[in-house]
This record gives C-alpha cells, sequence and structure tokens, in this order.
C-alpha cells in the first residue's frame, strides 16, 4: 500500500513541446520506443535512465499513461515484486533526484514502537506496509491518510480473496479521502474477484496481460545449451570463461545445489555470492545488497529468491536447472526491471527440459 505522491506528477514537464502538450491534456500521443516519451519530470527520467531503463513493457506502457491522467487502474500481468522492502527501495531510487522524498516500511515483521517513531521522526511522503500494520498504525492514530492521494494494492489478488486481510484493506480505505486514485496490480486476478477489486475504485481502466511474448523486453536475447546433467558444472565454467560481463545471475532449483555451485567457483577463484532460501530474510537482503554494490561479481541463487530481485544491469542470467513451473521459465524476462540489453541462457538437459522449453 503506498501513496506515490508527486512521483507522477505531470508538473514541470521539460521535455515537451507546447504542441505535444495540447488541448490541456498530458499528452496527445505517446511513441512506445521509450520513458522519454512520457510526461514524467525530468528529475524522475534521470533516474529511471539511472537505473538503465529504456524501453517499458506493453503493461508498464498502458498503466502509466493511464496513471498520469489520474485514473484508477485495475492490471493483470506475470510480473512483479512482492516484498514491501523491495518496492520501498524501488521508490528511493526513482525518486533520488527529487528533495523531500522520504519513503518509509511498514511491516508486521518489526516491533510496531519502531514504525510508531519513524512516523514521528521521518514523516514520510511514500509508505510502503502490509495491511495488518498499516491498520494498526491508522486505529492508533500515528498514520493519518486523511490527505492520501494514491492507493496501491500489489498482489491485490492475495489481499483482497482472504476475508481477514480484505476487511483491513476495507478499514483502511475508509479512512482515506473519496478522491484518491486507486491503482491494483496483480499476478493472479480471477473472475469471482475482480469486482471485489473494482468496488474500491471509480470507472476503472483494465489491464490484463496474459501473452508471455508480450512481457518480453526488447534487446533481451534468450538461448539454450543442451548439455548432459553431469556435464553443467564445465559448461558452465567455460562460458564464464568465455563471456564479458559485470553480473551475472545463476538460478539453480535446490538448495544443496546452490551451496555446490558457490563452493565451486570458490575454488577456482571466482567471486560469487550464494543466496537460498535457507536464510533468513535479512541474510538474503544482505548478500543480495553486497551483489548490487559490486562492480564485477556473480549471484547464484535458487528460483525461491527470483521474486525478491530485480535485475538491474545484470548482464546475463543462466537458467541452471529447468523451472519445475514451465509456466515461470520466462521469470526474468517478464520481470520489468532487467537491464534493456541482457542474454538469458538456459540449460537443457533431458527431453522433458526440451519439452518444457517448447
Amino acid at each position: 500500500m503506498t501513496d506515490i505522491g508527486d512521483l507522477l506528477s505531470c508538473e514541470d514537464v521539460e521535455d515537451y513541446s507546447e504542441e505535444e502538450v495540447a488541448d490541456g491534456d498530458y499528452y496527445v500521443s505517446i511513441n512506445r520506443s521509450g520513458f522519454r516519451c512520457f510526461p514524467l519530470r525530468s528529475k524522475i527520467l534521470r533516474a529511471i535512465i539511472d537505473c538503465g531503463f529504456e524501453h517499458p513493457l506493453e503493461v508498464q506502457h498502458e498503466c502509466l499513461r493511464q496513471a498520469l491522467r489520474g485514473m484508477d487502474i485495475l492490471c493483470q500481468a506475470k510480473s512483479g515484486m512482492e516484498l514491501a522492502f523491495q518496492i520501498s527501495k524501488e521508490y528511493e531510487r526513482f525518486s533520488k533526484y527529487m528533495i523531500g522524498i522520504r519513503v518509509s516500511v511498514f511491516s508486521d515483521e518489526m516491533p510496531i514502537q519502531e514504525d510508531e517513531d519513524v512516523l514521528k521522526t521521518a514523516c514520510p511522503y511514500i509508505v510502503v506496509g502490509t495491511p495488518g500494520r498499516i491498520l494498526a498504525l491508522v486505529n492508533s492514530k500515528k498514520l493519518n491518510l486523511k490527505h492520501l492521494k494514491h492507493f496501491i494494492l500489489d498482489e491485490c489478488y492475495k489481499m483482497l480473496e482472504p476475508l481477514d486481510v480484505r476487511r483491513d484493506v476495507q478499514e483502511i480505505f475508509r479512512s482515506t479521502p473519496h478522491g484518491k486514485q486507486v491503482m491494483m496490480f496483480s499476478a493472479t486476478l480471477s473472475k469471482e474477484i475482480r469486482p471485489v477489486c473494482k468496488k474500491f475504485m471509480q470507472y476503472p481502466m483494465e489491464v490484463y496481460v496474459d501473452d508471455e511474448a508480450k512481457l518480453t523486453l526488447p534487446g533481451l536475447l534468450q538461448y539454450y545449451v543442451e548439455v548432459k546433467e553431469y556435464k553443467k558444472n564445465k559448461e558452465l565454467l567455460d562460458l564464464l570463461h568465455m563471456l564479458s560481463f559485470q553480473r551475472m545471475v545463476i538460478f539453480v532449483k535446490s538448495v544443496q545445489r546452490c551451496i555446490t555451485l558457490l563452493q565451486l567457483l570458490t575454488e577456482r577463484k571466482i567471486p560469487a555470492i550464494g543466496i537460498h532460501k535457507n536464510m533468513t530474510q535479512d541474510e538474503r537482503l544482505s548478500l543480495y545488497q553486497q551483489f548490487k554494490d559490486s562492480q564485477n561479481s556473480i549471484l547464484v541463487a535458487t528460483n525461491f529468491f527470483e521474486s525478491e530481485m530485480d535485475f538491474e544491469r545484470v548482464d546475463i542470467v543462466f537458467n541452471c536447472d529447468m523451472l519445475e513451473d514451465s509456466d515461470t521459465f520466462h521469470q526474468v524476462a517478464r520481470a520489468g526491471s532487467f537491464a534493456v540489453k541482457g542474454v538469458v541462457i538456459t540449460m537443457v538437459s533431458d527431453e522433458n527440459d526440451d519439452q518444457d522449453l517448447k
């Protein structure tokens, strides 16, 4: 749940002529070739470019142009990250040139007293949090939502399907102004839950993207390598010596495989960081930040961690194992935060893998 405030403001547009912003509207036409074609503030565009993003996905294009018009939006797309922590980091990255934009995260995992102290001292402009914690802060009158402008649910299906969580969201919603903008996003939106979502909205624009091809970024190259299972490590090491890269992510299917591969790379004096589901969330996020901060590094991770990360300025992604769920095979291609030009390499070891790939 967030308030994006000024981040999607159309004031002070510097990259548009009067002809392009005519008739009192935000735009007349949109060239889908890049983010520069949207009437975003120059400071936001600068941050987007710093992150390595150039071309929006179709779903981003459709949602962003309507969000800038102030429309309510209900969107289903196989993309996105669920962690409040990660979402807050994205806000911080995109607002880094905007003085005074403060972001705070409120989660059930932290002591509520710490959140109350943050609200007193930091006065955040953007709030990201879980429904239970946000409601607790509202009920205790520590969080005042009477001036809220934007009400956003990420993975709204998970928040509105369970009745207890839905009640929390409804209570929070009742504490907000009537004229706010409402946007909801989810990878899954059943026909039964869509009417529930729309009860929070006024004449929403609905976007449903199920076609995998529409979620693949321009400039992303995808390859597969046929290799016997027992030869995967050798093939990977050979490719590591052949390829030029700054950051690489290697996905594997199990914790043990992650540990073993990390040991192998360490023995070969190849710098690498390993992340898997047996670690605590704090450990995973700390290691992941080390990976992002380093200039030349390799991250070995189980597929479990895919939903917790973005792929900013990652040159190469290896899928060492075909994913058990073939629907998530193109995970990095559709993440929406992959570098503009990147390579995805998947190792195929048997007929089953080959069939999944097809």
